[in-house]
């Protein structure tokens, strides 16, 4: 299993929306909205023009996506990370993390949110990629979990 990163262009905002909508469709139905499903080509494209994302392609075939965006001086968020389901559990999104902790010189801090009753989600990001909860926050009915490494 070979894992690489593209840079993604304007024009594969329909991939990225195929990716980010298997992605999180069952985060859509278990929260009744979620900002990486049901984007348009036109919000697809507003936010590849704000936030570099990466198509991770295992064996040259596109499964996920990462983007991370500068918050201050050595500080970035992980912006989304997502593999299409039948791809999880593979250690790709893990080695996205380590991408991503090698796309900033002067990194010195990553941090990302997600839900915190995602026990999948936290477990990954606690005991595989070394993050640790900072805080808790709230996005409508949704409480999240502010992880930082």
């Amino acid at each position: 299993m070979t894992i690489e990163y593209r840079q993604a262009a304007l024009e594969d905002a329909e991939l990225l929306i195929n990716i980010y909508n298997a992605s999180f469709y069952s985060d859509y139905l278990r929260y009744g909205s979620c900002p990486g499903y049901g984007k348009t080509k036109e919000m697809m494209e507003e936010s590849i023009s704000k936030y570099p994302k990466y198509i991770i392609l295992c064996d040259n075939e596109p499964v996920g996506s990462i983007s991370c965006k500068k918050l201050e001086k050595g500080v970035y968020e992980i912006g989304c990370l997502c593999v299409v389901p039948e791809y999880q559990g593979k250690g790709i999104g893990t080695q996205a993390i380590q991408f991503a902790k090698t796309l900033y010189e002067d990194s010195e801090k990553l941090t990302l949110v997600t839900p915190i009753d995602k026990k999948e989600n936290v477990k990954f990001y606690t005991e595989k990629c070394g993050f640790h909860i900072e805080s808790i926050e709230r996005d409508g009915n949704v409480e999240l979990a502010r992880f930082v490494i």
